[in-house]
């Protein structure tokens, strides 16, 4: 018997079809992964469960968990299920988490509201549940909270408040997206051992197809809100009879066309990092004792050439975006020094770094959350000019907004939108359009590619080789997933509590790991072949 039926669900918002006839279903101890392109529906499937939905939506079709008609039920019958029999993981943990209230109350929020718990008794078990997840008490106190923690970590208490009551159903939707391959292994372990021990439900949603194809056992494949495929994990994936089906697989081992960048300066390098550290004061245990000193970047050094790519690889809290802030004079090193283009940039003001600035750009991970959206994409694309010595007219910086956004594939009529009418993926074209408008000789990308869906990811990938080969820009990945790394770049280097343990090409240190480290990513990376034949294996 099902625990969760979803029948012929369809779900307009105003006058716009976002599914149409969707069926899965969910069992006990059963894991079903969701997976499909932004825009697919699979977020919008989820929320419907949760009847999380906007207004304006209208819902048609039959949803049934535990023998509950869920499009149905009062606003009173869904508090009772929502995070007690419910449980959900959503994709984005900083905006899921209350910024006034540390890790620990929002832990016990749950557990006191559900089973009435005292306070001790509530913040005894999210202490544990904290622990499970991997945020043991001697690091990471609960009195905590959320930005004093890195992206990985704060999943991990979103993972933390979802699971603490063992719910019967648990939509995790991109559960693993922020996390480093060693840490993803971990929660996805831990997810296997919740379904196993208490036989709950689990809908996986995530565009990883290696990561679902080892955690699922029916998939479902959503595209434009129409089911394309479903069936045994194993047999869909490796027959791949449905057309789309085979697309997604291509487009996750998607490896960009790559070759040597034209017309790059020879001789100095562009950049240079000698002997960098950087500390931070720690909390104070009392007023009356001296704050810890928190070594972040520990003694890094690092070397690059006019248009080579570099990736920087670690577990989360290693220090990558640490040394990635002081190489782009967001912050000063302890101590050390960086040079771009043979000249110190560190301890200098921020009009002696103007210079600097016109050939240094970045990337974020989240460009949602790197724009204001109240701009429209002109404005926001051009905001990189104000670096530049002789400031454009209106005219010529519109034709330069133009021209940016063409080389990254969107066209001039975007210029007039906000950032709300992208897709994701249109949003991270529109971060790199902004990076590249200077024409910078370094650009750094921090997990660029970590939210996208494959299929989109693979076309970010192809730009990022595109406009390194044409404009011969330098990259810095900074990157937990191998994959990218592999396809990208040329050399690797490898962090671990603040210290690059490991440093060369980048198929020689991902083919052949020396480090201990290095040794735990290689390892823990998901692979879909690989995937694909164990499961086929364990059928038999």
């Amino acid at each position: 018997m099902s625990l969760l039926d979803i029948e012929n669900l369809s779900l307009t918002i105003g006058d716009t079809p976002i599914l149409r006839g969707v069926e899965l279903s969910v069992a006990p101890g059963e894991v079903m992964g969701l997976v499909g392109e932004s825009g697919s529906g699979k977020s919008m499937t989820a929320l419907t469960v949760m009847q999380l939905l906007p207004h304006a939506a209208r819902a048609t079709g039959r949803v049934t968990f535990d023998g509950i008609d869920i499009l149905t039920a009062s606003e009173d019958q869904m508090c009772a299920l929502r995070g007690d029999d419910i449980g959900m993981v959503f994709q984005e943990p900083m905006t899921a988490l209350n910024p006034v209230k540390t890790i620990g109350e929002q832990v016990a929020e749950g557990i006191r509201w559900h089973t009435k718990a005292s306070r001790a008794e509530a913040e005894d078990r999210a202490r544990k549940m904290l622990d499970r997840v991997g945020l043991p008490s001697a690091k990471f106190p609960m009195s905590r909270y959320p930005h004093e923690l890195s992206g990985g970590q704060r999943q991990r208490v979103v993972i933390a408040i979802a699971c603490a009551l063992k719910p019967k159903l648990l939509i995790a939707d991109e559960p693993t997206t922020a996390l480093d391959v060693v840490l993803q292994a971990q929660i996805l372990d831990l997810l296997r051992d919740l379904v196993a021990e208490s036989r709950m439900g689990l809908l996986l949603i995530s565009h990883d197809l290696a990561v679902v194809t080892e955690m699922a056992d029916r998939i479902t494949i959503l595209r434009h809100g129409e089911v394309m495929e479903a069936g045994d994990t194993a047999r869909t994936l490796s027959e791949q009879l449905h057309p789309y089906t085979r697309q997604l697989a291509q487009a996750s081992m998607h490896v960009p066309a790559r070759a040597r960048p034209h017309g790059i300066e020879t001789g100095r390098p562009l950049l240079q990092v000698e002997g960098v550290t950087r500390d931070y004061p720690g909390r104070r245990a009392s007023p009356f004792k001296r704050a810890p000193t928190i070594r972040a970047v520990d003694d890094v050094s690092l070397s690059m050439a006019p248009g080579q790519s570099v990736a920087l690889v670690g577990r989360s809290g290693c220090g990558k975006s640490t040394l990635a802030r002081m190489i782009l004079a967001l912050d000063r090193p302890s101590s050390g020094t960086i040079r771009f283009r043979g000249e110190a940039i560190t301890g200098k003001s921020q009009a002696e770094l103007k210079p600097a600035r016109r050939d240094m750009q970045v990337v974020f991970q989240d460009p949602y959350g790197s724009f204001d959206p109240r701009q429209k994409v002109e404005k926001l694309v051009a905001e990189p000019l104000h670096v530049l010595e002789k400031k454009p007219t209106r005219t010529e910086r519109r034709e330069m907004v133009a021209h940016a956004l063409h080389e990254v594939g969107l066209g001039i009529s975007d210029m007039d939108k906000y950032p709300h009418e992208f897709s994701g993926g249109q949003r991270q074209r529109l971060s790199i359009a902004r990076a590249i408008i200077t024409r910078p000789k370094l650009v750094v990308a921090d997990e660029p590619v970590s939210a996208l869906d494959v299929s989109i990811r693979a076309q970010i990938l192809d730009l990022f080789a595109e406009l390194n080969q044409k404009l011969g820009i330098a990259y810095l990945f900074i990157t937990h997933d191998l994959t990218v790394a592999r396809a990208i770049t040329d050399e690797v280097l490898v962090m671990h509590d603040g210290k690059v343990v490991e440093r060369g090409k980048t198929s020689e240190v991902l083919d052949h790991p020396q480090s201990e480290a290095a040794k735990a990513l290689v390892t823990a990376a998901p692979d879909l072949h690989r995937a694909i034949a164990k499961r086929l294996r364990e059928q038999g």
